[in-house]
């Protein structure tokens, strides 16, 4: 593993859909994420991280160092009792507070970490089971929000066939024989699917070094130069490897990213710089429309009057001449 990162960055990351669902809302029978208050497309934290983690599932086969921890249909609590019987540790959940259990925690919390790409990049909670105690991860991302007002649409679809449990059938022959004595109507049945037309989103991310230290006075994660150019990887490739046909055509569009680097002529104090960061986040991360008001980067729609359908029919343009010293714009996208 290479070693941990010594830069602050935050990000900018946009991507799109058409002709899709986003990402659903289980408490609104899976329609598209919405703000009731103005109508914009709200697509979750969670429903990102995964797509992250799928793309390094992907590209790693669930191997270690780059294992996924939160997988899709397991139990959590495996993982955590193989990293006590890897590091010698406790088994079982214990309320004792003693030094000797506090450090077993430790150990189990850095082989986790070590081994498992999404705890080290985006933290976990560990105390489900037997104790792993719990990460606070340095990257973290918003929920993104679409730049224009979304109109969520049911689409109602027929499936020209049925899945019926028929009571008493034992074989194929039997489902067979009753698929002939039903009316060709009672055979294919009506559905919906949720969608929107088109919507560009942008969501925020954050990516803290001092998290990602390992030393005597801080026990980080160890989130290294090398996971975070995985991380930009997925970010840029992700929804390449996750396509559906609920999702429709989503794309990543652009990913812009800030480095601090530090302004001191002092290479110790630089450095502290670098960690600390050299400038607000907001002041790097705020985004303008059509009218101009200093910021770095601006999103507006070309025509007003008309509906977007697609990436071009926005104007995005990045003005590097304002970007805060100290701190480095780059475009991995």
């Amino acid at each position: 593993m290479s070693k941990p990162i010594s830069n602050r960055y935050e990000f900018l990351y946009f991507f799109d859909c058409q002709d899709g669902n986003p990402n659903g809302d289980p408490d609104a029978g899976n329609a598209p994420r919405v703000d009731p208050e103005d109508m914009h497309g709200i697509v979750s934290d969670v429903a990102l991280k995964r797509r992250v983690r799928n793309y390094v599932l992907a590209k790693h086969e669930n191997r270690m160092p780059y294992a996924i921890f939160i997988e899709h249909a397991t139990n959590l609590n495996r993982h955590i009792t193989r990293a006590h019987e890897e590091t010698g540790g406790l088994k079982l959940k214990t309320s004792k507070e003693d030094k000797a259990s506090k450090e077993k925690v430790l150990e189990a919390r850095d082989w986790m970490c070590a081994n498992f790409y999404d705890v080290r990049t985006f933290g976990a909670v560990m105390s489900t089971g037997p104790n792993a105690g719990q990460v606070r991860g340095p990257v973290q991302i918003s929920f993104a929000r679409s730049i224009d007002p979304i109109y969520p649409l049911e689409i109602s679809i027929t499936r020209m066939a049925i899945a019926e449990d028929v009571q008493g059938a034992k074989s194929s022959e039997d489902y067979l024989k009753w698929e002939q004595e039903q009316p060709e109507d009672q055979l294919r049945t009506m559905g919906r699917k949720s969608l929107i037309s088109y919507g560009l989103y942008l969501a925020r991310g954050f990516v803290s070094a001092h998290l990602a230290q390992k030393d005597d006075m801080f026990r980080g994660t160890g989130f290294s130069e090398a996971d975070l150019e995985l991380l930009w990887e997925a970010l840029c490739n992700m929804y390449d490897h996750d396509r559906s046909s609920s999702k429709g055509m989503m794309s990543a569009r652009k990913l812009i990213v800030f480095k601090h680097v530090g302004t001191d002529t002092i290479p110790e104090q630089r450095k502290r710089q670098a960690i600390l960061g050299c400038a607000p986040a907001y002041r790097l991360l705020d985004v303008g429309g059509s009218e101009d008001h200093g910021e770095i980067v601006r999103v507006w729609r070309k025509d007003p009057q008309k509906p977007a359908r697609s990436f071009h029919d926005y104007c995005l343009e990045i003005y590097a001449d304002r970007v805060p010293a100290g701190v480095e714009l780059i475009e991995k996208l």
